[in-house]
């Protein structure tokens, strides 16, 4: 396991350099809704497949967002990147908010797009038996994807989601991932953190909202932004590609190190939040 390098693809060849990690429904095919449009003369994106994932999809592992974060960390090495950006989309939020606990020197500036809490994603009994059992329902990975983006989105577009969730993850990898990403908490590790911090929620997805983001990032990191996508659920990538490109992509070149709130929506810094429900 030691040698093992997460599969990636690079993207651009500007100087700014960010990696860029998935979530639990997609590999990193995930980020293809976006690729035509990036700024690949000030940054050099590199796209990865977690262990369980494409490319990794039979990678064995103990499937946690600590061995996500190390991983990535691993990567980077390799790639001779001693700083760089990092973004997370839900799990892959989570990741690499790890990735900031471990190596806060390294991390230039750190983007969620609706990203889970460093304090984890407490559910109530009917809401984890339809997330763990996702694993081997299909209909019940749609029905948590339909639920995420308003029950607003096509059918054929759902179908297809889910299709794509069951070619490129491993059925026992994603049972395992749900245990680190729901029940694993550090947001200690990461409370104070001066790291320019960008959160993107989209208006249309009730569980990883605006006000969550509220309640946990914008109380951890002392230099934070919110944005909110007005017409965007949870798949931004997919929903709305150039409003997240342009709110990311802004983020990324800035310069300064003023905090402040962004897009339709804003939120404002503070002390200690409430771990997430």
């Amino acid at each position: 396991m030691a040698s093992f390098v997460l599969p990636h693809t690079l993207h651009g060849s500007g100087s700014h350099k960010v990696i860029a990690v998935h979530g639990w429904f997609a590999d990193r095919s995930a980020y293809d809704p976006v690729l035509p449009d990036l700024d690949r003369d000030a940054f050099q994106y590199a796209l990865v497949d977690l262990r369980g994932y494409g490319e990794a999809r039979a990678e064995t592992g103990a499937y946690t967002t600590g061995e996500g974060a190390a991983d990535v960390l691993a990567l980077a090495d390799r790639l001779g990147w001693e700083r760089f950006s990092v973004i997370g989309h839900s799990m892959g939020g989570s990741v690499v908010q790890r990735v900031l606990a471990a190596a806060p020197h390294r991390v230039r500036r750190l983007v969620g797009i609706s990203p889970v809490p460093a304090s984890g994603m407490p559910m109530p009994p009917p809401q984890w038996e339809l997330f763990s059992s996702a694993a081997h329902t299909p209909e019940n990975r749609r029905a948590i994807i339909d639920l995420t983006t308003g029950g607003q989105r096509p059918a054929a577009w759902l179908d297809r989601m889910v299709r794509r969730s069951l070619e490129r993850s491993d059925q026992k990898a994603f049972r395992a991932w749900l245990d680190s990403w729901a029940g694993d908490g550090f947001a200690a590790e990461v409370e104070g953190s001066a790291v320019p911090a960008l959160v993107v929620t989209g208006a249309l997805d009730p569980a990883l909202s605006a006000e969550l983001a509220r309640q946990t990032w914008m109380q951890w990191y002392t230099d934070s932004t919110l944005v909110e996508l007005a017409s965007a659920g949870h798949y931004a990538m997919d929903e709305t590609p150039l409003e997240l490109i342009r709110a990311v992509e802004d983020f990324l070149r800035a310069d300064g190190d003023g905090a402040g709130d962004a897009g339709a929506d804003g939120a404002g810094h503070g002390g200690d939040g409430p771990a997430a429900g």
